[in-house]
């Protein structure tokens, strides 16, 4: 019996031997270090951090903040308006509204964000008047201001993008279900105002918050034609102080907070439209 006691406690000595993870505390304690590097690196660099706090809150700051959640509003809202009609256009059986819908998507994904701002912005190079059979007319350099040229340029831009978002979340949509909507005489508009529209809204939703999240921060872009948002008004006033890196510093501070709440707002809306699905390993 001796020498099975003996074994039965080694065994049950193994059982609860714990493997030691050299590697694993080796990366933790680099990356660690690593991190307090660059903490140590900047709390101790050439920052004036009083400079940072007193700008954080500044009026023209705040301001830039409100122009960029403006613009990227506005510019998300046309570009999901432009998308869906371009969505349809896509699953439509005429040619010609077909064609034009993809070419529409290629011409606008294709192109750079940057060059659409700017072709926008000089467009009075091109057309120097505006008008409606000389019913009206005015000079396109009046019309074609910064904020109305990054509009444009960024809805569709967006446009192109969210065609394609909300095209996969129609056909996501079982055709079955068309078919039983037709049966009982729902139009094709009712038929996507009820059934459709909410079970793609729901597939859609992800992708459409993540483009959003994106356009948050190409709306930075815009500075490059004099729009004040938040990158340019940070532009503007390093230029006048010369506290490059500090200013840099409370932009990227109100990026994080902006795109947290939006990001939170995202959840939220998941959460609330998956409801009765399962949602994470949960019913919602």
């Amino acid at each position: 019996m001796a020498p099975n006691s003996t074994a039965a406690i080694d065994i049950a000595e193994l059982k609860h031997a714990r493997p030691r993870h050299f590697g694993r505390w080796f990366s933790a304690a680099l990356l660690a270090s690593c991190l307090l590097y660059i903490v140590w690196a900047f709390a101790t660099g050439n920052i004036d951090w009083s400079t940072v706090g007193a700008y954080l809150f500044h009026p023209r700051i705040l301001w830039g903040v409100v122009m960029t959640i403006l613009i990227s509003v506005v510019s998300m809202a046309i570009g999901v308006v432009i998308g869906t009609l371009v969505a349809l256009g896509r699953s439509s059986r005429n040619p010609v509204i077909l064609s034009s819908a993809a070419f529409y998507t290629w011409l606008f994904r294709g192109a750079p964000i940057l060059l659409q701002l700017l072709i926008w912005y000089n467009l009075a190079l091109i057309f120097p008047v505006i008008g409606i059979l000389g019913i009206w007319h005015v000079n396109t350099v009046m019309v074609m201001t910064p904020v109305v040229a990054a509009i444009i340029a960024f809805s569709l831009h967006e446009g192109a993008y969210t065609s394609e978002v909300i095209r996969s979340g129609l056909l996501s949509v079982d055709a079955g279900q068309h078919e039983a909507a037709k049966s009982i005489g729902m139009s094709y508009g009712m038929t996507f105002r009820r059934i459709v529209g909410p079970q793609a809204l729901r597939v859609v939703v992800p992708p459409l918050g993540n483009e959003f999240i994106g356009l948050l921060k190409m709306s930075a872009l815009a500075s490059v034609i004099g729009f004040l948002e938040l990158t340019g008004t940070v532009q503007d006033i390093y230029y006048v102080n010369a506290k490059i890196m500090e200013m840099l510093f409370v932009a990227t501070a109100w990026y994080l907070v902006v795109v947290s709440i939006f990001s939170a707002g995202q959840y939220w809306l998941e959460k609330r439209l998956g409801r009765g699905f399962v949602y994470g390993g949960k019913h919602g």
